[in-house]
C-alpha cells in the first residue's frame, strides 16, 4: 500500500456491490445520466437512508456503480438491494446487477482525507457480482448461509453453485429473487455447459455446504482456587472470540456455551441441543506464574477426539498457547484460513500479561462487584496497557453507575475507536447512550451489539422499549420478536433463567399477548422471586404495555428496596416508566431508595478511611 495511504483495522462487513450493466459502451453524457439515476434511486432507499444516519454506512463511488458498506448485519445490504430492485422494476429500465458478500473490510484515507476502502469482503461481493446479468442479485455462499438461520428469507435463496471467476478463483454463489424483486434466470455465465451449477433451492441442501459448527465449552478452573475462575473463564471466552473472526466456521456464542457451566455435560447432548458438529473442551490450572492448559477438538457425529493437546508452559506464553489453540483447530477441521483471519485472531489487546490478567479479572467481575474496586481494576489494567477497549468501556459502564457521564462518554469514546466490532463495547455505549436519553444512538449501537452476538436476548429486549419510545411501532414488533425467539432458546437449554424470563415478559407484552405475558411473569416469581432485574423487566411489561398501573407499583417496591445506583439511574430516564413516574408512589419509592444508596454511599466512604 503507498505510503500516503493509512489503513483502520480490519472490520467484518456487509457489502452491497452495484454495477451499470453495459456501461462502457455508453456516450460519456449517457453514462453521467445513468449514474445520477442510480445515485437517486440509492438514496431513496430507507436502508440506505438508516445506516447513512447511524453512521454506519459508507459509499464507495466505482465509476459504472457503487460499493455500499454496512456494518450492523449480512441482511442490511440484502434489504437494501430488494429496495434498490424495486424501485428499477417500478420507475426505470436502468440495467443494474448487484452482489453481496461478508468479509474483512478496512477503511483507507489518503493525505486530502478521501475515504476509501480495501479488502476481501468488497473483492469477492464485486466477483460474486459479476456472476450475474441485468436484474441479478447474487450472494456468496457465507451470506446465504447466515440468511438461511431466518425464516422469512429461506424460500427466496436459490444455490447456484460453484463459479471460476478472475485468476481461476471460484466462488459459491446464491441467487436471490422474490416475486417483485431479483432476477430468477438463470445467469449466463453459469449457463455454460463445464459450470458445476445446481438449482437446489437452498432450503434442500445437505449439510455438507455449511460451514462446521464449533461450541467452546467453559474450560474447568483445576486450580484448586475459587478465585482464580476467571481466569479459566476469560481464556474460553477468548478462543471462542478468536475462532468466530473465522468466516468458514460457525461459533456457539459465549452467553450460549456458558449455559453449561458447572454442569456435568455430555457431548452428544450438547451436539443435539445446539445442532453442532463439533465442541472444543479443556481445563485451565493457574499458579506459581505458570499455566497448564488441555483442551480438545471432539467430532459431535460419534464422539471421537480430533485433536488434543496438553500444554505446560510460563505465564508469558499464554498468547501463544491460544493462537496454538486456534490455528490446532483450524488445521484439524481443514478450514482454509484468510491472511486477513489469520493476522485477526493473532491481534490481542494487549501483550502485557499483567494487563490481560487484570483485564480478565476486571471482565469477570462486570455484575459481580463494580464500584470502587472495579474501577480500580479498571484503571491499573489501563495504566498497564491503555489500548484495552473492554476495559474503557468496562470503567465507562462503572462511571455511568455512579452517575459520571461525562467521564464515562470519554471512556466509551475512546472504547469505539479501539474496536467498534466489540459486543461489550457496543452494548455498554448503547447504555450510556440511553441513560443520557439520546435514543436514536442508542439504538444503533443496539443493533449492533445484536448482531455481533446470535443468542443475546438483551439487546432486542431494549431495542423493544427505545422503538416504542421513539414511536416506531413496526421497528419495535421485529425487535420484540427477535427478543422472544432467543429468550425461548434460551429457555429450552435453562428453564429457570430469570433473565430471559423478563424479557420474554416486556416482548409478549408488546407484541399483545396478555394472558401469556402473565403466565410467564408467574411462573418466574415462582422460580426466582429475588431476581430483582427480572421484576424489573415485569414492571416495564406491565406500565407500558398491558396498562396495569397499580401491578407495576406493587412488582417495583421490593425492586426500589434491593436495587443500587446504576439500576436507581436506569429508572429515572426509563421511557417504560413514564406512565407511572408521576404517581405519588413513584416518587416516594424513588426518593426512598435514592436516600438509601445515599447513605451506602456514606458509610463505604467512613470505612475507607
Amino acid at each position: 500500500m503507498p505510503e500516503e495511504l493509512k489503513a483502520k483495522r480490519m472490520e467484518i462487513a456487509h457489502v452491497l456491490f452495484i454495477d451499470i450493466v453495459g456501461y462502457s459502451a455508453r456516450l460519456t453524457d449517457e453514462q453521467q445520466a445513468l449514474v445520477d439515476e442510480l445515485n437517486q434511486i440509492v438514496r431513496s432507499s430507507d436502508e440506505f437512508n438508516k445506516a447513512a444516519a447511524a453512521g454506519r454506512l459508507m459509499k464507495i463511488p466505482t465509476g459504472d456503480g457503487m460499493a455500499l458498506i454496512f456494518y450492523n448485519s449480512p441482511e442490511q445490504p440484502v434489504n437494501c438491494a430488494l429496495e434498490i430492485s424495486r424501485a428499477l422494476r417500478n420507475s426505470s429500465d436502468l440495467p443494474v446487477r448487484m452482489g453481496v458478500h461478508s468479509g474483512p473490510v478496512s477503511a483507507v484515507t489518503d493525505l486530502n482525507d478521501r475515504t476509501n476502502a480495501a479488502g476481501v469482503g468488497i473483492n469477492v461481493a464485486q466477483r460474486v457480482m459479476d456472476c450475474g446479468d441485468t436484474g441479478h442479485i447474487l450472494l456468496s455462499q457465507r451470506v446465504a448461509e447466515d440468511l438461511q438461520q431466518y425464516s422469512r428469507w429461506r424460500p427466496h435463496l436459490h444455490d447456484l453453485g460453484e463459479v471460476e471467476v478472475k485468476h481461476g478463483e471460484r466462488v459459491h454463489v446464491f441467487n436471490f429473487y422474490t416475486d417483485d424483486a431479483g432476477n430468477s434466470d438463470l445467469p449466463k455465465k453459469l449457463a455454460k455447459p463445464n459450470h458445476r451449477a445446481t438449482t437446489v433451492p437452498a432450503t434442500t441442501k445437505a449439510a455438507k455446504t455449511q460451514r462446521p459448527s464449533i461450541c467452546v465449552l467453559p474450560f474447568a478452573n483445576m486450580s484448586g482456587d475459587p478465585e482464580q475462575e476467571y481466569f479459566s473463564d476469560g481464556i474460553s471466552e477468548d478462543i471462542i472470540t478468536d475462532l468466530s473472526k473465522i468466516s468458514a466456521l460457525h461459533v456457539v456464542s459465549r452467553n450460549t456455551a456458558f449455559t453449561f457451566k458447572g454442569k456435568a455435560v455430555d457431548v452428544g447432548q450438547v451436539v443435539s441441543q445446539l445442532k453442532v458438529s463439533h465442541v472444543v473442551e479443556g481445563s485451565v490450572r493457574k499458579a506459581a506464574g505458570r499455566v497448564r492448559i488441555t483442551a480438545q477438538l471432539i467430532d459431535g457425529a460419534n464422539d471421537s477426539h480430533i485433536w488434543a493437546e496438553r500444554y505446560d508452559r510460563d505465564l508469558n506464553d499464554i498468547f501463544a498457547i491460544q493462537d496454538e489453540i486456534s490455528h490446532a483447530i483450524v488445521d484439524a477441521l481443514k478450514v482454509k484460513l484468510l491472511p486477513e483471519e489469520k493476522k485477526a485472531i493473532e491481534q490481542h489487546g494487549t501483550e502485557n500479561v499483567d494487563a490481560y490478567n487484570l483485564f480478565l479479572m476486571l471482565r469477570w467481575s462486570v455484575g459481580r462487584q463494580g464500584g470502587d474496586a472495579g474501577l480500580a481494576a479498571a484503571e491499573r489494567a489501563l495504566a498497564l496497557n491503555p489500548d484495552l477497549a473492554e476495559a474503557h468501556a468496562i470503567k465507562a459502564r462503572i462511571l455511568s453507575e455512579e452517575n459520571r457521564n461525562d467521564e464515562a462518554a470519554r471512556e466509551i469514546d475512546i472504547a469505539l475507536r479501539l474496536d467498534s466490532e466489540s459486543y461489550q463495547v457496543n452494548r455498554f455505549a448503547a447504555l450510556l447512550k440511553f441513560r443520557q436519553k439520546q435514543l436514536e444512538e442508542a439504538a444503533a449501537y443496539w443493533e449492533k451489539s445484536l448482531t455481533l452476538d446470535e443468542d443475546n436476548f438483551g439487546s432486542p429486549g431494549m431495542l423493544v422499549t427505545v422503538y416504542t419510545a421513539l414511536g416506531k411501532h413496526e421497528a419495535a414488533q421485529r425487535a420484540a420478536k427477535i427478543a422472544l425467539e432467543r429468550c425461548e432458546k434460551v429457555l429450552a437449554r435453562d428453564s429457570n433463567n430469570g433473565a430471559a424470563m423478563g424479557h420474554s415478559s416486556v416482548a409478549l407484552a408488546m407484541l399483545g399477548q396478555r394472558e401469556r405475558a402473565k403466565e410467564w411473569m408467574d411462573r418466574a416469581l415462582l422460580v426466582d422471586p429475588d431476581n430483582m432485574t427480572m421484576r424489573y423487566n415485569f414492571v416495564c411489561a406491565l406500565a407500558n404495555y398491558l396498562k396495569d398501573k397499580d401491578a407495576a407499583l406493587e412488582m417495583l417496591r421490593p425492586v426500589f428496596d434491593r436495587i443500587g445506583t446504576g439500576l436507581i439511574n436506569h429508572a429515572k430516564v426509563d421511557p417504560d416508566f413514564d406512565s407511572i413516574r408521576d404517581d405519588p408512589r413513584f416518587k416516594e419509592m424513588l426518593a426512598a431508595a435514592e436516600a438509601r444508596a445515599a447513605s451506602d454511599s456514606v458509610l463505604k466512604s467512613a470505612d475507607k478511611k
